[in-house]
């Protein structure tokens, strides 16, 4: 009785872990069969539109309203010690390094994620994907290569926009709300933001963001249960696996990237 406890423990971990490897292993077939997309590109391209352009206005909108909320949050407390104008600088620095990457990563899980997840399920559900292999066809080839390379090429694309976005809308706040000098503003951002180790470094992690997050929509939706509750529940795994992934992946690459570690 006493080791039943830890039998169930062990029991989820082991599944956890298989999952895991699962996963890993699943990774690897969507590179070794990823030379479809390059011979057969408009896949791809159908696929960018879907995940990224129509992801486009809540990226816009949210990047927008983020960086205008960083821009009042931001100069009230510079102004208490006198330094208003750096607001520029803190408001760029925000975005680049830590709130553009993360923040577009949640949004583009929950929005494009979520829906490559179901509609993957989907054709899992109504024996499409059975049918590919009946045929002779991989699906993984056809069905989940050009939708991970969508992917990862739209979210890095994606969180450029968010960030340019987010230091607009810090701009009109400081500029136009507050009274910031518009020339303080640009020049103390253009000092104090460094190309390598602030703009490429966010780069890099929405780079990693866009691998982890298109994985997991993938994934879930080609392992989905090919039924109505199973879609479902695989498209909810997506977004909450999703979330948990980028922030954990962001402490670990903020900690490389920016703590010298």
């Amino acid at each position: 009785m006493l080791l039943q406890p830890l039998a169930g423990i062990g029991g989820k971990a082991n599944g956890l872990f298989s999952r895991v490897g699962l996963a890993g292993r699943f990774l690897l077939e969507t590179v070794y069969y990823s030379g479809m997309c390059l011979r057969r590109p408009r896949l791809v391209i159908k696929e960018i539109y879907f995940v990224g352009v129509l992801s486009l206005a809540i990226i816009v909108v949210s990047g927008l309203f983020v960086g205008m909320v960083l821009g009042l949050q931001m100069y009230d407390t510079l102004d208490r010690f006198g330094s208003g104008e750096v607001v520029g600088m803190v408001v760029a620095l925000s975005l680049v390094r830590e709130l553009g990457p993360v923040l577009s990563a949640i949004l583009f899980a929950s929005r494009a994620g979520s829906a490559v997840t179901a509609e993957i399920g989907l054709m899992r559900a109504t024996e499409q994907i059975s049918a590919m292999e009946m045929m002779a066809i991989q699906p993984i080839a056809r069905v989940v290569t050009p939708r991970f390379w969508a992917g990862v090429i739209s979210l890095p694309l994606l969180t450029s926009i968010f960030n340019v976005t987010g230091i607009l809308g810090g701009y009109l706040v400081a500029v136009n709300l507050l009274g910031v000098d518009g020339g303080m503003f640009w020049s103390e951002m253009q000092d104090s933001v460094d190309f390598r180790l602030d703009i490429m470094n966010g780069f890099d992690k929405s780079v990693i963001f866009a691998i982890a997050v298109s994985l997991v929509a993938v994934f879930e939706g080609y392992h989905a249960t090919a039924t109505a509750e199973g879609v479902s529940r695989a498209t909810t795994r997506t977004v909450v696996i999703s979330a948990l992934l980028v922030l954990g992946l962001d402490f670990v690459l903020t900690a490389f990237m920016f703590r010298g570690i």
